[in-house]
C-alpha cells in the first residue's frame, strides 16, 4: 500500500529533512556522498554517516546547496551567515574553558614537609604527564577533536608508541572512519573488542591506481606464539609463526604457556602480579573495490583478497601483536549514553530552527533589495524612444533624475521597508528561541547588551542553562579522558620509555578551567574578608583566586610565598627612607644619652 514507516534512533532528528530519507530502499540521497552506497559499508552506519555530512553541511554554510541537489531548486537562493558555526564554536569555548589542566590525585600534597612517598610519587606522575601533554600539542588536539564532537556528535582518540621520539603519539581521526563492531547484547558504554578504521580511497587514472577500501583493525584476543614477516613466491606478505630447531612454536620474550588453562599468559608491566592471557593484535590491509562482491560488508571482507600493509621499519601489520591488553583507540561521544554506542550533535533540538533562520534571512535579503532599490511606477511621464529601433527606451533612476509628468501625472513608490522590520524582528525572534532550544544564552553568544542586565546576580541566572549544559557534556567525557591517561601510562611502560616507572598507573584527570566570566575584584575582596576573619584557610583562598582566573601556577607555591613574606620584617616607606644604613648610628645613638 506504500505507508512510510516511523523511524526512530539517534538520527531520526533529521528525518524531516529529504536527504536523509529521499529513496526507496531507506538509504540515504545520493547528494551525500556516493560512498555511502558502497557495498562494503555496513548497514547500521548508513544513516550515522549520512548525519555527518549533513551536519558539515551546515557548518560550512552549504545547507542550501545540499537542499538543491536533492530536488529544491529554489534552494540555490538561500542565504545562510553562519549561525550553526557560531552555536557549534560558543558550545565548544565553554566546554573547553579557558584552560585544561592534568592533575594527579595527592600531588598537591608533594612539596608539604611531610609529604609522603605516595604523595611525591603522584607529583613526578603528573609532571611526566604534562610534559607529555606540551609535546604533543594536547590542547590543538582537543581543540580539532572536541569540535567534531560537538558538531557531529563524536570524535577518536588514536595512541600509538613511537620508538624513534620515545614517547607515545596522539592522533586524531573524523568519527565517519570510525566503524566498531558492537555485540548485540552488550552495554553501549562497554568498550567493543574490535574495531575498524576504514575509508574509501578514490581511483586515481594519472598514476594508474584503483579505487580500494582501506581498513585498519584492532582487535583483542587469547595471545599466540611468536611470528614474524614473511614474503611468499608471489610477493604477497604474511606474519608466519616462528619455530625451534625442533620445530616448536616459540614465544613471546616474557610469555609463559600455562597447561592448566591451555594459553599463553603474559604479565604486563602496569599490572607484574597479574598474568594476562589477552592482546590487541593490528592489522592493516586495502581491497581493490573491483575484487569486491556485493554483500560484504566490512567486517568480513575477504583476507585472502587482501594487500596488507607494511610499516616503515618493515613489519608486515598483519595481526601484529602490539603488546597490548587494551585496543589503544578512545571515542569521545558529546552526551551521555542512554542506549546509544555514539553521541548526539548540539545541533540536533535546534536543526529546524536553523532552516527557519535561514528562510526569514532570505526573505530579509529579498526584501532589503526592493527597499534599498524601491519599485517605482510612472503614470503621464513620456518615455524616450529610441530611434534606431523606435521602440521607448527603459527608464532607469539615477540622483538628479527628473521626470516630466503631464497633467495628472503622478509616480508611486513601493515601500518595503515595514516587511522588512518584521523580518528582522523575525530574525531576532527565532535565534532567540534556537539559542534557548540549545542551552545557549545570549549573554554567551555575546548579543547580549551589558546595560541590560539588572545585577550580577540575574546575570548568573541567565547562565543556569548552559551551566547544566557544560555539566553534562563534560560528565561524558570525564571517564574517557582518565581512560585516555591511564592509556598514555601503559603504553609508556610497554615501550620502555625513560623515567615511566612499572608496576603502577596513577588515575590521572583532566580539569576543564572555568567557563564563564567572574567578578575577579568580587572574588579577591571575598577571599582577603574570609582568610583575614579565619573563615577559610589560605590554601583555600589561593586556590578560589586560581578557579577565578589569577595567574597562579602551583597553590601549594603560592601559599609557601605568602608565609615566607610574612615572616620576614618589612619597613614601610617613610622608615626606609629615613632609616640610616651604616653603624654610624648607632655610635651617635651611644654618643647622646636620653635619645631613644
Amino acid at each position: 500500500m506504500g505507508l512510510r514507516t516511523f523511524l526512530t534512533d539517534a538520527w531520526s532528528w533529521l528525518n524531516y529533512k529529504p536527504a536523509m530519507a529521499g529513496t526507496h530502499d531507506g538509504r540515504p540521497h545520493r547528494a551525500l556522498g556516493p560512498e555511502l552506497h558502497a557495498s562494503w559499508l555496513p548497514d547500521e552506519a548508513v544513516r550515522r554517516l549520512a548525519a555527518y555530512k549533513l551536519l558539515a553541511a551546515y557548518d560550512s554554510n552549504q545547507a542550501g546547496e545540499l537542499a538543491a541537489l536533492t530536488g529544491n531548486e529554489a534552494a540555490s537562493e538561500r542565504r545562510e551567515f553562519g549561525d550553526p558555526s557560531t552555536f557549534v564554536d560558543t558550545a565548544l569555548t565553554h566546554l573547553l574553558g579557558k584552560s585544561q589542566q592534568i592533575t594527579v590525585p595527592g600531588a598537591e600534597h608533594a612539596r608539604d614537609e611531610d609529604a609522603s612517598p605516595e604523595s611525591e610519587a603522584a607529583a613526578e606522575a603528573q609532571q611526566r604527564l604534562r610534559v607529555w601533554a606540551e609535546a604533543e600539542l594536547l590542547p590543538l588536539r582537543m581543540q580539532a577533536a572536541e569540535r567534531k564532537a560537538v558538531l557531529l556528535g563524536d570524535a577518536l582518540y588514536l595512541l600509538a608508541w613511537d620508538p624513534e621520539m620515545g614517547r607515545v603519539r596522539l592522533k586524531t581521526y573524523d568519527p565517519g572512519f570510525y566503524f566498531p563492531v558492537i555485540e548485540a547484547d552488550a552495554d553501549p558504554g562497554d568498550y567493543p573488542r574490535r574495531v575498524h578504521l576504514a575509508w574509501e580511497i578514490p581511483e586515481d587514472p594519472r598514476r594508474g591506481a584503483k579505487a580500494r577500501v582501506r581498513r585498519i583493525t584492532y582487535e583483542l584476543g587469547p595471545i599466540a606464539p611468536a611470528t614474524r614477516s614473511a614474503v611468499d613466491n608471489r610477493g604477497q606478505t604474511s606474519r608466519n609463526p616462528v619455530v625451534d630447531e625442533a620445530g616448536d612454536y616459540v614465544l613471546q620474550p616474557g610469555d609463559v604457556y600455562a597447561p592448566e588453562s591451555g594459553r599463553i599468559e603474559r604479565r604486563y608491566p602496569w599490572a607484574p602480579d597479574r598474568p594476562s592471557t589477552t592482546t590487541c593484535y593490528l592489522t592493516d590491509a586495502e581491497w581493490f573495490l573491483d575484487d569486491l562482491r556485493h554483500g560484504q560488508s566490512l567486517d568480513d571482507l575477504p583476507l585472502d583478497q587482501a594487500h596488507i600493509r607494511t610499516r616503515p621499519d618493515g613489519e608486515v601489520l598483519h595481526r601484529l601483536d602490539l603488546q597490548l591488553d587494551f585496543i589503544p583507540l578512545v571515542h569521545i561521544s558529546n552526551t551521555v549514553a542512554d542506549g546509544e554506542h555514539f553521541g548526539q550533535s548540539s545541533l540536533a533540538k535546534v536543526m529546524q530552527a536553523l532552516d527557519e533562520l535561514a528562510e526569514t534571512d532570505t526573505d530579509s535579503a529579498r526584501a532589503s533589495a526592493t527597499t534599498g532599490a524601491p519599485i517605482i511606477g510612472l503614470a503621464g511621464a513620456r518615455a524616450e524612444v529610441d530611434r534606431a529601433t523606435g521602440h521607448p527606451r527603459p527608464l532607469s533612476i539615477e540622483p538628479g533624475t527628473v521626470f516630466q509628468l503631464g497633467d495628472g501625472g503622478r509616480m508611486d513608490v513601493l515601500d518595503t521597508s515595514g516587511q522588512l522590520a518584521e523580518l528582522r524582528a523575525r530574525v531576532e525572534e527565532i535565534r532567540d528561541r534556537a539559542a534557548v532550544n540549545a542551552r545557549l544564552p545570549a549573554v554567551s553568544l555575546g548579543t547580549l547588551d551589558p546595560s541590560d542586565v539588572p545585577s550580577g546576580y540575574a546575570l548568573q541566572l541567565s547562565l543556569a542553562p548552559l551551566d547544566s549544559l557544560v555539566d553534562a557534556m563534560r560528565l561524558a567525557r570525564a571517564h574517557k579522558y582518565a581512560l585516555l591517561l591511564k592509556m598514555v601510562q601503559r603504553i609508556h611502560q610497554a615501550g620502555g620509555a625513560e623515567g615511566w616507572p612499572t608496576g603502577i598507573v596513577y588515575p590521572a584527570r583532566l580539569v576543564f578551567g572555568p567557563h564563564t566570566p567572574t567578578d575577579r575584584t568580587a572574588i579577591l575582596d571575598e577571599v582577603v574578608k574570609a582568610v583575614s576573619a579565619e573563615v577559610l584557610s589560605l590554601e583555600t583562598g589561593v586556590r578560589m583566586l586560581q578557579d577565578a582566573g589569577y595567574p597562579i601556577g602551583d597553590t601549594r607555591e603560592e601559599v609557601n610565598r605568602i608565609i615566607s613574606r610574612k615572616t620576614v620584617p618589612r619597613l614601610d616607606n617613610r622608615s626606609a627612607r629615613d632609616a640610616p644604613t651604616s653603624s654610624a648610628h648607632t655610635a651617635a645613638k651611644a654618643s647622646r644619652p636620653g635619645v631613644d
